[in-house]
């Protein structure tokens, strides 16, 4: 990785120093004194030494000193620097490898065991907490039928290729007749047989518009209507976020800690601000990192985000998985796992299982 910021400033006696800290750190939890450290390097250095390098790199917004400690901890623009330029990625053990392969394999294809399975397995493997962000529904479709349940509302009935079958509430236009409705459902069978919703979409809109005056106009608007709450419009949440392991979350924190957490956890079980979760994902190829404030959504918890977004068939991002925990992760053991759970899991949806229900 490429040096940057205040690293590439750093002599080697420093830098030493530095990633001593971190890794005592992260294994720790504990502020790190002069003589702990002195007493880790390889090379023969004083505990007045050490503790002079510690304070330059104080001075550099590095480290903090907390005011009940004579120790040093990483500030979070430390560990950046830390994850950025010094961090050793390891790789996934064969039992760790294993146990995310058997994920697979357990589900037979059913992508919303797999991906439940999946977030358990990060949560035993991390002790944290784990986060997917599930699909949407993506398999062919092989029948939608509007069911009529009064004046106010109907159904939209929609059946895939897989046998899933799913059905949204809608409003249907003032004065629906059965006929219109049969003609609305006839139009989108003819569209949207074999075709996944998404890929259809373009193809209904300019159906409609062609077919203006064959189509009743009742029907037009039934048609964008059953489009559109299929399409996420009017759905209250129109992803889904699968959370486990809350509790670890809690384990070994001060006070002031637990009640951070209590918020996040607050946070997570309202679903909010889910969007955001998954643009973070979008903005870089594989596995991202977000160290407390460095994101918006979990910027209150002094907590790390560990990411990595996985892709279908076509190579489109569907979702994301990965880990949210204190800031001392393990980053180069948390890392390649979230990678290697998240490239299994695009393998699945590559594959076309079972969609996520709704």
């Amino acid at each position: 990785m490429a040096d940057t910021g205040p690293l590439s400033d750093l002599n080697d006696r420093s830098r030493d120093i530095f990633r001593a800290l971190v890794e005592t750190y992260i294994e720790t939890g504990e502020p790190v004194g002069s003589r702990t450290i002195s007493l880790s390097l390889e090379t023969t250095l004083s505990a007045a030494t050490v503790r002079n390098v510690m304070q330059d790199l104080e001075y550099l917004g590095l480290l903090d000193s907390p005011h009940t400690s004579a120790g040093r901890i990483p500030t979070h623009t430390g560990l950046r620097m830390f994850v950025d330029g010094l961090l050793e990625i390891g790789d996934v053990s064969q039992e760790e490898r294993t146990q995310i392969e058997q994920v697979a394999d357990r589900s037979d294809g059913d992508i919303t065991r797999a991906l439940d399975d999946a977030g358990s397995m990060l949560s035993g493997l991390s002790h944290c907490a784990s986060l997917v962000f599930a699909p949407k529904l993506e398999a062919p479709i092989r029948h939608v039928e509007f069911v009529s349940l009064s004046a106010t509302s109907a159904l939209v009935v929609l059946v895939t290729e897989d046998g899933n079958v799913e059905n949204r509430m809608i409003s249907p236009p003032v004065g629906m007749t059965p006929s219109a409705m049969r003609e609305a459902a006839n139009f989108l069978n003819a569209m949207l047989v074999g075709r996944t919703l998404q890929d259809a979409k373009d193809v209904i809109a300019r159906e409609i518009e062609a077919r203006r005056q064959e189509l009743d106009t009742t029907a037009r608007t039934l048609i964008a209507a059953g489009v559109a709450v299929w399409d996420g419009e009017g759905k209250i949440e129109p992803d889904r976020l699968l959370v486990r392991g809350r509790a670890n979350l809690l384990e070994d924190d001060t006070t002031a800690d637990l009640e951070r957490m209590r918020s996040l956890l607050d946070d997570m079980e309202r679903k909010r601000d889910l969007a955001q979760l998954l643009d973070l994902a979008k903005e870089g190829d594989g596995v991202r990192i977000f160290i407390g404030s460095e994101n918006k959504l979990f910027s209150l918890s002094g907590s790390t985000l560990v990411i990595s977004p996985y892709m279908n068939a076509e190579r489109k991002l569907v979702g994301a998985i990965g880990v949210i925990g204190p800031t001392r992760l393990n980053y180069g053991r948390i890392v390649p796992i979230v990678d290697y759970t998240a490239r299994m899991m695009g393998e699945m949806i590559a594959g076309r299982g079972k969609a996520v229900k709704g």
